[in-house]
Formats: C-alpha cells, structure tokens, sequence
C-alpha cells in the first residue's frame, strides 16, 4: 500500500510513520511527508496519486482542503487534527475517517481496516457513502448552535479588565507568547495559542492571515499585490512584521473579504 503523509509536523509525521510500520496487516510504504498545501499541489501535479493519503487539516499555509480545491484528487484520505469542527468538511471530500489528535494506534487500525472495506468504491466517479452512525453524528454536529467568543480577560498588573472583541484589532504570535492588540494600539499578552483562537473567534469577522497574525477584518487598512502572486496586507495599528498572504491562500482570503 502506498501512502502519502501530508503534516506540517515533525513529531506528528514520526510517529504516525512508527504507528504504520507496527501494523502487520498491510505492507505499507510512504511515498513521501509534505508540510504545506503548495507542497501538496504541487506533489499531485507530478505524481500518481498514492493508495491512501493522511491529512492534518491545519497546515503551515492554510487548510488542507484548498488542495481539493486546486486539484482533482480520487485517493481517499483519513484527515488528523486536534479539532472536531472540520469534521463536516472532511466528509465532503473523500474522507474515510476523521481521527483527532493525539492518535491512538487502536485508532487508527480501526481507520486502515474501514480504508480495506471501502477501497474499491474510490474512482473518479464515485466517492464513499457515511454509514447511518456517521450521517446522524454529523448531522448532529451541523445543527449545533456556534457561540463564538466575545470577550477576553487579560491581566494589567494585579488587575483584571474585559476586551470585547469588537474593540481588538488582531493577534500575533512571538517568542511563544500570544499577543491581543486593541484598536488603540494597547498590547496584551494571553494564555491562548493561534490555533486555539481560530476555533474561538467569530470566522466572518476574524481571518487567520499567516502561522503569526489573527486579523479582524476591521482593522484590514489595504491590501497590495506583491511579489509571485501573494498578497501583502497592511493593518491598522500596523505591526512590525510584513504580513504576506501565500499564492495558495488567496482566493479563501479574497473570498473571505467578499464575505
């Protein structure tokens, strides 16, 4: 069986190699670990598609679903991630299951003997049908009501004080420490990482903008063309870094504005 690991992960790409090399029911050989969405299109574009793909959902440029978006891709695919709200989304392209971070090597036994059952229904023409336990669980998920945050505590000194969201500019990532900065320029840091506030944070209003910044679209001052068809976006108050917008995530960043 050939596999292809797409995971911006080190660690996770190593371990997940080491749990499929411990399972003697399939000769499994890896063709490759990609770290990025560009990295996968570009893979797809000069490669025959493996037996079986693993995606992380979060990757150093965007979402692995882009990757459907640019390429006609027929392999099935079992998605990891730490976050259960993708869920929906997996199953719409060519999932076979839906693992959530750490995974467990019971797990994903389980996934590669549902991979074996299914295999044949993926071809160009057909994708995989959900069981009636997968449709209800979805369906359950779907009609959940989203309560996004609204406020956050941050701390001045020995005080405590509330930042609504609508008065926060964007957030930024540095040194491992996560910083919210009001629309009056005022900096705090806060016991959150990016990838915890993207699942936090209202997605009409906010947009994760690279792996360092968390932008309200309010305080998106102008957007520039730049350099191998990226985007630079200037905030307000404006940062000390460059923020640039990858090739690959700009239509989701332009269809995001148009929202």
């Amino acid at each position: 069986m050939k596999v292809l690991i797409i995971e911006d992960e080190k660690f996770a790409q190593e371990e997940l190699k080491r749990f499929l090399e411990r399972i003697d029911d399939y000769k499994i050989e890896v063709l490759d670990c990609l770290e990025s969405v560009e990295d996968a299109v570009e893979w797809f574009d000069t490669n025959d598609e493996p037996d079986l793909a693993f995606m992380d959902i979060q990757l150093s440029d965007g979402l692995s679903f882009e990757i459907f978006n640019q390429k006609q891709i027929t392999c099935p695919v079992i998605f990891t991630t730490a976050f259960e709200n993708y869920a929906i989304q997996a199953f719409k392209v060519n999932s076979v299951d839906y693992l959530l971070k750490p995974i467990e090597e019971k797990e994903l036994k389980v996934a590669m003997d549902k991979y074996s059952a299914i295999k044949n229904q993926f071809s160009p023409q057909k994708t995989p049908s959900l069981n009636s336990i997968q449709v209800e669980k979805l369906l359950n998920m779907s009609m959940e009501a989203v309560e996004y945050k609204k406020r956050f505590i941050i701390k001045t000194g020995d005080r405590l004080r509330h930042v609504s969201v609508d008065d926060i500019a964007y957030f930024y990532s540095e040194n491992d420490y996560t910083y919210l900065v009001a629309k009056e320029n005022a900096k705090f840091i806060i016991d959150y990482k990016l990838d915890e506030l993207v699942e936090l944070l209202d997605p009409n209003e906010f947009f994760r903008l690279s792996r360092k910044f968390i932008t309200n679209i309010h305080s998106i001052k102008m957007v520039n063309k730049y350099f191998n068809s990226r985007l630079e976006v200037i905030l307000d108050p404006e940062p000390k870094d460059q923020i640039l917008i990858s090739r690959v995530r700009v239509p989701e960043f332009l269809n995001w504005l148009e929202r």
